[in-house]
């Protein structure tokens, strides 16, 4: 990640934000592409602390001062937030910086839009500081391509990745474009930006490329191919050969149908149904559906649903890749008689070592090789309450894992299907 400071931070955590992302350091290996830090792109309601220019998007991010740390903040879009159950009040700006920021998100867009540059798809990420315990924003709004997250690097990157989905990359000219649509001063060679992941202007994108379908057998594409150039160069006799191959096979084709009772071949088992979300694919391999939880969960989980039996649970394995690496997704939704049950079950649920629901790998469904030392995702809604877990399937995984712990929030907008 290459860097770029125009002027002073804008808020007090911006200081956080720029030591987060400079963290990531030089180069494709963490997460490619250019940060500029302090500027105005037009059009903007106010300055941003940072916009981060990706290969495979751009990330807006607006920092946001606390009056002092805090433990929970909920941070929804379209509603005031509520820090540590107290109303946000801020001296300036928004009461709602979520909404705030995903307008400065709108108008860079419009810009790069009005510009005709590439459609490079603009999201947000707000930063509270100086501390935030744990944040906490409804399904809904995590659709609508913004992030709240904490002042450190883990928190930052993850949502970095989780909105850079673009279907392809973008080439180094556009973005080259881009940058300076943010600001005139923000140069960058070919050679830099190629460092950084994006690829060289004209260069094909094999993963986006359209394929092309090969076209019905017909006498017509007989005769077109016969007067080709290479058709000229054939004798009669190598034409008639030919034609009398192609009557070779109607004739086994013909004698197959017969033979068989010209019943139609068998079709094919259905594949498994997959999902995409945020351009990546899950494949459901299994489902299960149970009426009380108790009996599939464990530890402090377990035994608090002795006590509060639960309407419902269904749970999911997904199959995925990641950067090129196998990766599996486990999906539980735990369905709860009243939101105080949920919201007890969640805090339970995301402390460590106090257990958790049992996946179907567990109890023999799915793949063989388990959810051990999973990264372990916990969101409520209402009364509803969903656990993912994510694993490597061909290396050792770690519940810290950042990769794997982007992955389980985006498992958290899976739906597992009968």
């Amino acid at each position: 990640m290459r860097l770029v400071r125009l002027d002073a931070e804008p808020t007090k955590v911006g200081a956080d934000i720029r030591a987060a992302i400079s963290a990531w350091g030089a180069g494709d290996s963490v997460l490619g592409g250019v940060a500029v830090f302090s500027c105005r792109p037009p059009g903007a309601p106010r300055p941003l602390d940072a916009v981060v220019v990706m290969p495979r998007g751009v990330v807006v991010v607006l920092g946001v001062d606390l009056p002092e740390p805090a433990l929970k903040v909920d941070a929804p879009v379209h509603t005031p937030w509520t820090v540590d159950g107290w109303p946000l009040v801020r001296a300036e700006g928004a009461v709602n910086p979520a909404l705030e920021a995903l307008e400065s998100a709108a108008a860079l867009a419009r810009s790069l839009q009005s510009r005709d540059l590439e459609p490079m798809p603009v999201a947000a990420v707000v930063v509270v500081g100086p501390y935030a315990g744990q944040v906490t924003q409804p399904t809904t709004d995590l659709h609508r391509g913004v992030r709240v997250v904490a002042p450190n690097t883990t928190s930052i990157l993850s949502a970095a990745r989780e909105l850079a989905t673009y279907e392809r990359a973008c080439p180094v000219e556009p973005a080259q474009q881009l940058l300076r649509v943010l600001d005139e001063s923000c140069e960058f060679s070919a050679a830099d930006l190629v460092e950084e992941g994006f690829p060289e202007s004209g260069v094909t994108d094999l993963a986006s490329a359209d394929t092309m379908l090969i076209p019905k057998f017909s006498e017509s594409l007989t005769t077109k191919f016969t007067e080709s150039a290479v058709g000229r160069r054939l004798t009669r006799p190598a034409v008639l050969l030919a034609a009398a191959a192609v009557l070779v096979v109607l004739l086994g084709a013909l004698v197959a149908w017969l033979v068989f009772g010209g019943t139609a071949a068998a079709p094919p088992p259905p594949s498994a149904p997959v999902q995409r979300v945020d351009g990546l694919e899950f494949a459901q391999r299994t489902t299960g559906r149970e009426q009380t939880c108790a009996p599939h969960a464990f530890g402090d989980v377990q035994r608090w649903f002795e006590q509060h039996p639960c309407r419902g649970l269904t749970r999911a394995v997904f199959d995925t890749r990641v950067s090129g690496q196998p990766a599996a997704v486990a999906v539980a939704i735990v369905e709860l008689p009243d939101e105080q049950a949920a919201r007890e079950l969640r805090e339970l649920a995301e402390r460590a070592g106090t257990g958790g629901v049992t996946d179907l790998v567990a109890e023999g469904g799915g793949r063989p090789d388990g959810f051990a030392d999973a990264a372990q995702v916990v969101q409520q809604s209402g009364a509803e309450v969903r656990i993912v877990q994510t694993v490597w399937r061909d290396r050792g995984s770690s519940p810290d894992d950042v990769e794997l712990r982007a992955l389980a929030e985006r498992g958290l907008r899976l739906t597992p299907r009968p």
